[in-house]
This record gives structure tokens, C-alpha cells and sequence, in this order.
């Protein structure tokens, strides 16, 4: 979203010299992390002491927890075991005055004062910079079950969904993946995934021993149920495991075709259905390419604008577009921004989805925080600081 490019005239801060895992306590189940500590790391040293970090965006291999904490990311397992500020337990923080706090606290229970910490986590570098993380850990799970459902249109696919949700089931994942996405990693990997439908769903379950088999069952017969081609639960664990392999394979694979435009719109997990139709309306309206991943889980999509390079033409459009999903997702009761961040481009669709009164809350705690407008200038909230007027009137 734009949310690390600096305006003119600032400086970006990087955090990838700062990358120590400070601590691991096992009794606690809490780790101590610096900024620049990225996720995967994170996950792999809880794991050596039989723990688990269940925050696992589709960057995962590279993103830092730093960044993940700065738009509070999601990830594959987000529909059963929640998000990054679900996790976060303490931050140091600079504020924009230079002062040094701590927000937040390792105990798993604390109603002292706001919940500061809370409020940090999303806030996109805007209110603060963070510089060491408390996060909580869980205890590792069991082996999970995956369940393949393919479709032949993304609206059956969202019914899928609908279907698992309105079953009461809420499954370890929940991923869409349309053809768009696997034509592109089949010829980046040629993994053979085109050859049994337009679109694929997959799901996983992890619950121990029977309950697992019969919720893994229960997941199939809702994709039957959506009108799935086919649905199988994997008896193979190295395929199950390319299945979502591919999953993450998606966008850089997009990326290696041209220009990508990333959405992260999230709606009702009933209106997805709906919401996928829009998509492929405004797609062809507008004569745009796009593809589409999803957390189908939580209701939380990625359509992603293909633009050919070079062409103003077709950006144009495609901008358009882009601003048209935002506004969809917006009237069926959803948000413009799932885990993303608002960044530079998503400014205009957060002012549609709140009200002024509560855009203006928004200022007076960035003007509490950052009284002189200096971190992360320009982004997130429209209109929210003199720092960003003026930049805009000099560029003008």
C-alpha cells in the first residue's frame, strides 16, 4: 500500500541490523524480539522449544515482525487462531517527541490504563518506532488435515466458504486460489495445478484424531455443497503441503508477469459470494486482468490488478478499478483494508468506510503522539497532519 515509501524530503528507518531473538520463555510461553526479526525465524526458534507463533503471512520467509506488528498482518492461519495484535503483548516504542516508553505488559490478563500497546499495532509507523516486541507463544499443535475442494467459478468457490461458515466450522485455514494464480505458478513450477478446475479451495483442520477426520469430512461435504467439481481430503502429506506451497507461491509468481496491483478488501464471510461476483463484473467492466487469493476463511480477499508494462492506458483502468472494490466491499459491510495497511493509496477508501467524527479521533491521537508530524508523514489518514499539506502544496 505504500506504507514504507518515504515523501520527499524524509528518511526511511530500516530494521534489518536489528535481529536478535532477545529471549524465549518456555514457562511463560512469551518471546522477545527485535523489529528487524523476521517472522519465519521467529516460528522456527519457538518450535525448538516446542512452542509456535501462529501469525504466518504469505511473507512469512522474509517479512519482519516489526512490519507484521506496524499492519497488524494476518496469514494463513488467521481464521482460527487470529492476528498479530492477538499476540502482542508489550512494545518499546519512540515516540515523536524522542521519549523512550513501554507500553503494554508480558501477563496474559491487565486492565491498567488504555490499551496503548493495542493501539500501536496496525498504526503503520504513524504513531511510533517500534523497537522490541513481547509477543505470546502457544504450545505447538497437532498435524494437520488438508481438504482440496475445486470449482469451477469463483462464485461457487465463495459459496464454499459461505457454506463452511454457516456450518459453524471454523477450520486451521481456509485459502482460495483461482486459476489465474495457478496458470502463473504452473509456469513459473510447473507443478501440474491447472488440470482439475478454475479455482481451488483449501482448508486444514487441526484437530487430534477423530475429530480431526470428522471435521475434515464435514469441510468436504460444504464444498460439495457449494458446488465443487471435486472435493477430497489429502492422504498425502507432501502434496497437501505443495497445495499450499502454491498458495505462497501466488503473488511473487503474478509479480514475475508485470506490474501487480495488490487489493485487501475483507467482507462478512456470507458475502463472499457476492463479493467475488463484483470482482470478476468490475474486472471485465473495465477490462482489467485480475487474479485472485484469498484468506476465504475470514472473509478477507486479495484481488490483484495485472497491468501490462507500460501501458497509462491500462493503469488507468485499473486504478479505477481498484478504487471500485474498495467501495463494493465498503457496501456489504466490509473494510477496505484487511491486513494491508492503508499506506499512500487506500487513503480515499478509508475516508469512505469511517465516519468524520471518528477520522477525527484518529487525528487528535496523532497529534498527541506525534505533535510535530514527523513519523511516517502522509500516510494512512487523509488530510491528518500540516506536514502532509504542505508536502502536497510543494509537489503541486
Amino acid at each position: 500500500m505504500g506504507g514504507a515509501n518515504a515523501i520527499d524530503g524524509c528518511v526511511v528507518v530500516v530494521f534489518d541490523a536489528m535481529s536478535q531473538i532477545v529471549e524465549i520463555d518456555a514457562v511463560e510461553s512469551l518471546a522477545v524480539v527485535q523489529p528487524g526479526v523476521i517472522n519465519d525465524d521467529l516460528r522456527a526458534a519457538a518450535a525448538e522449544q516446542g512452542l509456535w507463533y501462529p501469525p504466518d503471512p504469505a511473507s512469512s520467509p522474509w517479512s519482519m515482525i516489526g512490519g507484521n506488528v506496524g499492519t497488524n498482518a494476518g496469514g494463513v492461519c488467521c481464521v482460527k487462531y487470529g492476528v498479530t495484535r492477538d499476540y502482542v503483548r508489550e512494545l518499546e516504542v519512540v515516540t515523536g517527541t524522542g521519549e523512550v516508553v513501554r507500553l503494554g505488559r508480558r501477563t496474559a490478563k491487565g486492565v491498567a490504563g488504555y490499551d496503548l500497546a493495542g493501539l500501536m499495532v496496525g498504526s503503520e509507523g504513524t504513531l511510533g518506532i517500534i523497537t522490541e516486541i513481547v509477543v505470546a507463544l502457544r504450545a505447538a499443535r497437532s498435524p494437520e488435515t488438508t481438504i482440496a475442494g475445486f470449482f469451477d467459478t469463483l462464485v461457487d468457490a465463495g459459496r464454499g466458504v459461505a457454506a463452511v461458515a454457516a456450518a459453524g466450522i471454523t477450520p486451521s485455514a481456509l485459502e482460495l486460489v483461482d486459476r489465474e494464480c495457478l496458470r502463473a505458478v504452473d509456469e513459473w513450477k510447473n507443478m501440474g495445478l491447472t488440470s482439475d478446475g478454475n479455482v481451488l479451495l483449501l482448508a486444514r483442520t487441526d484437530l487430534p484424531g477423530q475429530a480431526g477426520e470428522q471435521e475434515a469430512e464435514a469441510i468436504r461435504a460444504c464444498f460439495e455443497q457449494g458446488g465443487a467439481s471435486a472435493a477430497v481430503v489429502a492422504e498425502d502429506e507432501q502434496e497437501a503441503d505443495a497445495l499450499f506451497a502454491a498458495r505462497r507461491l501466488a503473488y511473487p509468481a503474478l509479480e514475475r508477469l508485470g506490474p501487480v496491483l495488490t487489493e485487501d478488501v475483507c467482507v462478512p464471510r456470507s458475502k463472499v459470494p457476492e463479493m467475488l461476483g463484483r470482482i470478476e463484473e468490475i474486472a471485465g467492466r473495465h477490462e482489467t486482468r485480475i487474479a485472485n487469493i484469498a484468506h476465504a476463511g475470514d472473509g478477507n480477499l486479495h484481488p490483484l490488478l495485472l497491468v501490462p508494462a507500460g501501458d497509462d492506458e491500462a493503469k488507468r483502468r485499473a486504478q479505477v478499478a481498484f478504487e471500485e472494490i474498495l467501495d463494493a466491499a465498503v457496501e456489504l459491510g466490509g473494510t477496505v483494508a484487511g491486513e494491508h495497511g492503508i499506506g499512500l493509496i487506500k487513503r480515499r477508501g478509508l475516508a469512505s468506510e469511517v465516519s468524520p467524527g471518528v477520522l477525527g479521533m484518529h487525528s487528535a491521537i496523532k497529534k498527541a503522539l506525534d505533535p510535530h508530524g514527523i513519523l511516517n508523514p502522509g500516510k494512512a489518514f487523509p488530510d491528518i497532519d500540516d506536514h502532509t499539506a504542505r508536502t502536497e502544496a510543494t509537489l503541486a
